[in-house]
């Protein structure tokens, strides 16, 4: 007997509500979703088919209703009720006749269950459901022509179990998977499911330690989406945001991870996501130092995460919340002894294996405790317990464990044996910042073994040995200056995104001119600079890692100059000196006064430099700025006198003292000296460089008063030069000029990125001149004056990495650069810049042509030289 139109159209219209149901559910609108499918469950409710043909209809419709319903169910109802709804609808196949038809509603159940218990972190089981549904779905499309609609289940399946294999860390079988999903996706048109397949790659690569392929694949899968007009899946900004993270790039990752929340709660996203990003931001903030919002992150993914019963996340989050508790007891110096008990009664409470890396995780925080206290036996029998990291452990947990191993050798006595496993650690570091790719991967891997050279310092100072700590501290400080420069890499898509942000930025000041809004161009602006950004971490391939300058090589390039490098150990501040053959340590008070003299020197230093100041502020400003460079010279360069004597320098700074414009100093005015990142750094700056000597590229940007942008009357000193100004000074011609210049002036107004040193800018006719251009350069200018501009200033990473635009060009190739710490007046820049060209014109080097010119009017010409010079 045939179906009653009533039953047909419900049937219908059940069908419908499901579809709409799965698409409102891919969209995030969860509870449209649940509405829909709801509705469509008691639609079909609603009458109970008889006849043979409309009946098997019917139960597909309703089948496939309830599986997706279940699934849906367990953000509300736990994970639980979820895989019990399943297993009820599992009952309800075996009326289903046909075996292609069973073959599809099981394979669709199969993978649902499957990643409900992978989201429960119950790995195995969902390998093993995963593998029942892509057996049901591969038997589906074996019987049949191979189409996109047969294909797709397929793929989804071999995505979900590349997915479980990556977190149970059998790499080569989730390579496996996914690769095979990526490629059947691409065959057959999915090119969204083939998006899907090389972000979890990226997911893989990042697994293992490449950080930058990971990123890579992050990007090439959102530019697919985008290509495609979808929306691209929130959680990437978590996982991109991981891959930073790996890096030491913990700020850049909060920025990532606060945007992905705002979307999450702004949709009322899934609470398991929300429970992820919160876990990531909280670790983010702990790598960070903002250890309130780390406890709070972290409180509410595991509140979140228990109501999925996922063991794995509860423990994760806890591990958060002691390991914030941990730092401040031990900061404090009062370590009550119930938390390295809580410790351990949470890590005896994780099953092993599979949560052992959380559990060892938990020890090593109860290990520094008990040393702490005291209880050094304690502590060494715990530590006994924690296993040796495997190749997939990540960096900071193999870190952790050798800082355990040295503190506990620190307790015992054994300095020697502490020096040993912070030198381990540091070359576990070395393995990881070798696979970097971009600057600014490179710089911030040094975040990872911030609290091992931190102890390397402490330990080495307290010995009082100054040719041991000159030699730690080249191991531990400006390690980005250890790698051969930048090699060229070609990189087309972030050529075009830089020139989209340089068109827009001209838009945007025509728009301005012209009185028109800018917000829609001022959107897409940002928008193309953050992916300029992006590419921009994963574009770099720098060469082989150099060695550590060692104190043969260094006194044999000193000569008669004398080398001060800066140290300091909590507030301790020091200096290990350099001259001739001996190397001496001077203590030199306080590291926090000298930093706040050197903030509240610079601060008084751009009060004093417009032209047109009135000449009673200009007096209280240059008496203020005199006591505040009185009080530096003081602490840093009168305990040296005797050490140091009339001699030439080369300073290698230490965190505030970057901002330092040495020059101004009584004692160094008209003293040539030359700032520079680690010693290592310098000699590499140093080196002879087998290529012809360039030209001389003086550019002007717009927008600059008569006597900065005078190149003309540079231009004078020089025999040749190539003076580039007004429409022919733009971003293309400039870096033409650049590639193989000796001396490149680049008199522009400039704007220091200090999130990102390599989007640093000088403006010019067309638009904005990116650091990153530069560098990317086959031969960089040996010798660049940044004119008109802060450019020398440095974003100060851990591990006394300097990042910022000066810095960039010289770890890319670049010898030398002169550049103003602070403001310069405009009268003020024209006068000194004359006056070094004039002599550096004449035959003089740098440093001393530079020196020259500062002490004509120190205060209002605070430049540096860095590099060599």
């Amino acid at each position: 007997m045939p179906a009653s139109r009533d039953e047909a159209a419900v049937i219908r219209e059940a069908r419908e509500l499901h579809r709409t149901g799965v698409d409102a559910s891919c969209s995030g609108r969860h509870h449209e979703a649940l509405r829909l499918l709801r509705r469509g469950r008691k639609l079909a409710d609603s009458i109970a088919p008889t006849d043979p043909d409309t009946r098997t209809a019917w139960l597909v419709a309703r089948i496939r209703l309830l599986s997706t319903l279940s699934t849906l169910m367990a953000e509300s109802a736990g994970p639980t009720a979820a895989l019990d709804g399943l297993a009820e609808v599992r009952r309800l196949i075996a009326d289903v006749t046909d075996p292609l038809v069973q073959a599809e509603l099981l394979g669709s159940v199969e993978h649902n269950r499957g990643l409900l218990l992978l989201n429960t972190g119950l790995i195995e089981n969902a390998i093993a459901v995963l593998d029942s549904a892509l057996g049901h779905e591969e038997r589906r499309l074996a019987a049949g022509e191979p189409v996109p609609s047969l294909v797709e289940p397929v793929v989804k399946s071999l995505w979900s179990l590349g997915t479980a294999h990556t977190r149970l860390g059998a790499v080569g079988r989730a390579r496996q998977d996914l690769t095979r999903a990526a490629a059947m996706a691409t065959e057959h048109g999915l090119l969204d499911r083939a998006a899907d397949a090389n972000h979890s790659l990226g997911i893989l690569d990042l697994r293992v330690g490449d950080v930058p392929s990971a990123l890579r694949r992050y990007e090439n899968s959102e530019r697919s989406y985008r290509d495609q007009n979808l929306d691209v899946p929130v959680l990437l900004g978590m996982h991109r945001a991981q891959a930073l993270m790996a890096a030491g790039l913990a700020d850049e990752a909060g920025i990532q991870l606060d945007s992905v929340l705002a979307v999450l709660r702004a949709e009322h996203g899934i609470t398991r996501d929300l429970a992820d990003v919160e876990l990531y931001r909280a670790v983010a903030a702990y790598m960070t130092d903002d250890l309130d919002l780390a406890r709070g992150m972290a409180s509410s993914a595991r509140q979140r995460m228990r109501r999925w019963g996922c063991d794995t996340c509860v423990a994760n989050a806890t591990l958060i919340g002691l390991r914030v508790d941990t730092v401040v007891a031990l900061r404090s110096g009062r370590v009550p002894r119930s938390l390295p008990t809580r410790a351990l009664a949470f890590a005896g409470a994780l099953p092993v294996p599979r949560l052992a890396e959380q559990a060892a995780s938990a020890r090593m925080l109860a290990v520094r405790l008990h040393i702490r206290r005291g209880d050094v036996d304690t502590a060494a029998a715990i530590l006994d317990l924690v296993p040796r990291p495997g190749k997939l452990t990540p960096i900071d947990h193999r870190l952790l464990r050798r800082l355990c191993r040295a503190e506990l050798a620190v307790a015992r006595g054994d300095r020697s044996t502490a020096l040993a496993e912070i030198r381990a650690g540091l070359t576990d570091l070395d393995h990881v910042r070798d696979r970097m790719g971009g600057l600014e991967l490179l710089s911030g891997t040094a975040l990872h073994g911030r609290e091992l050279t931190e102890l390397a310092v402490h330990l080495v100072l307290a010995g009082g040995n100054a040719r041991r700590l000159f030699t730690w501290l080249e191991r531990t400080r400006a390690q980005t200056y250890r790698y051969e420069p930048l090699t060229r890499v070609d990189n087309p898509e972030l050529a075009e995104r830089i020139a989209e942000v340089r068109s827009l930025t001209q838009s945007i000041h025509q728009a301005e001119h012209d009185g028109h809004s800018t917000a829609g161009l001022r959107a897409r602006h940002a928008e193309r600079l953050r992916e300029a950004n992006r590419l921009g971490w994963h574009s770099g391939r720098w060469g082989k890692p150099r060695p550590v300058a060692g104190l043969t090589d260094v006194t044999a390039q000193l000569g008669e100059r004398a080398l001060v490098s800066f140290a300091s150990s909590e507030d301790a501040l020091v200096a290990v000196v350099v001259v001739d053959s001996t190397v001496r340590l001077a203590r030199l008070g306080s590291a926090e006064v000298a930093a706040e003299s050197a903030r509240m020197l610079n601060a008084d230093l751009n009060a004093l430099a417009p032209d047109h100041l009135p000449e009673p502020l200009a007096r209280v400003m240059s008496a203020s700025a005199r006591k505040q460079a009185d009080r530096l010279d003081a602490q840093l360069i009168q305990p040296l006198a005797k050490l140091i004597g009339d001699r030439e320098l080369v300073i290698v700074p230490t965190g505030a003292l970057y901002a330092v414009p040495w020059g101004v100093l009584p004692t160094l005015r008209g003293r040539p000296t030359v700032v520079a990142p680690s010693a290592t750094a310098w000699l590499a700056a140093n080196r002879v460089e087998d290529r012809p000597v360039g030209s001389t590229v003086l550019v002007r940007g717009p927008g600059l008063p008569a006597a900065v942008g005078e190149i003309d009357k540079l231009g004078a000193h020089y025999t040749t030069a190539a003076l580039m100004s007004g429409d022919d000074a733009t971003a293309a011609s400039v870096l033409k000029s650049l590639d193989g210049a000796e001396i490149a002036h680049l008199a522009a107004h400039g704007v220091h990125e200090p999130e990102n040193a390599l989007f640093s800018r000088l403006d010019l006719s067309d638009g904005p001149l990116y650091a990153h251009e530069i560098t990317g350069l086959a031969h960089p200018p040996r010798q660049v004056v940044l004119a008109a501009c802060e450019l020398a200033l440095n974003r100060i990473r851990p591990g006394d990495e300097p990042l910022g635009f000066a810095s960039a060009l010289l770890a890319s190739g670049s010898q030398m650069v002169v550049a103003p710490l602070s403001r310069v007046g405009d009268r003020a820049c024209a006068a000194a810049m004359d006056d070094y060209h004039r002599s550096l014109a004449a035959g003089a080097r740098p440093a001393v042509a530079l020196a020259d010119a500062i002490a004509a009017d120190p205060l209002r010409r605070p430049f540096v030289c860095l590099g060599s010079g």
